[in-house]
């Protein structure tokens, strides 16, 4: 369990700022690219179509640009994710962010989700990059992650995630909704994936509070919209800022005063 106080810096480098929601428009989206170059996050997280303006908007920043693949519900042909994969990485993504295919989890057939997690991870490494994992845990039960971490461990990828943020379930009285992640899922996760697995908890984490307890579960990268809000109230508390432009941030309040973010 980690005990020493991070810098807001080494929180930064645990977010991915996404952004993903189907409604954002060209505008939002370079917005949120400035926001994650402003405040030192690892990457944004964007949709396909957006990766090349992302990588011209955050050139020579040290953020990264991760792109999804088969989002949000990995069903696509294993072919088209792996193009998919290729003409990101080609327009500058960075990071990988790959939905498995659920419903061949759900129905036992490791052997196809272990095939189309393989081959991404193949196009991933032979360019450099990294893939992410998602499994929507939402859907699945524990002996299904157990296994999945498994699969993940034997191929070697870099990081297994728990969510999409959209992985919606119908509820008995008919509304959707979601937990995303949930500490008995990291717990679960950390406790099934070998040490060079690392674990992304997505769907959730919206508050200081909530990045350092799951920080304290192992988790080494979350993703979130609500980047600014965390790193300000990690500022406001007197975190040590780890970077020039951070400290730049920091807003002119007591140690112990918080701000309330976006």
């Amino acid at each position: 369990m980690t005990t020493k106080q991070p810098s807001v810096f080494d929180l930064a480098k645990m977010i991915d700022h996404s952004l993903l929601h189907p409604t954002m428009t060209d505008a939002e989206l370079e917005a949120g690219c400035e926001i994650a170059a402003r405040f030192d996050a690892a990457t944004v997280c964007v949709k396909p179509y957006f990766v090349q303006r992302a990588a011209e908007i955050l050139a020579g920043s040290g953020v990264l640009v991760c792109s999804v693949i088969g989002f949000p519900h990995g069903n696509s042909h294993t072919v088209i994710k792996i193009h998919e994969t290729e003409l990101a990485l080609l327009e500058g993504a960075k990071e990988i962010d790959m939905v498995a295919n659920c419903g061949r989890v759900l129905g036992g057939d490791f052997r196809y989700a272990a095939d189309d997690i393989s081959r991404i991870n193949s196009v991933c490494v032979a360019r450099g990059a990294i893939l992410k994992v998602i499994f929507e845990n939402d859907y699945l039960q524990d002996a299904h992650i157990i296994k999945l971490c498994q699969v993940c461990n034997d191929i070697g990828v870099a990081f297994v995630k728990t969510s999409t943020g959209y992985g919606f379930v119908k509820q008995p009285n008919g509304d959707y909704n979601y937990k995303g992640a949930t500490d008995h899922h990291l717990k679960l996760m950390r406790a099934n994936c070998a040490a060079g697995v690392q674990i992304k908890a997505a769907g959730g984490v919206r508050t200081l509070d909530d990045l350092l307890r799951v920080r304290g579960l192992g988790v080494s990268r979350i993703g979130a919209t609500a980047t600014q809000a965390m790193l300000m109230q990690a500022l406001a508390r007197g975190f040590q800022p780890g970077s020039k432009r951070l400290a730049e941030l920091r807003p002119a309040v007591s140690p112990a005063g918080e701000t309330s973010g976006y």
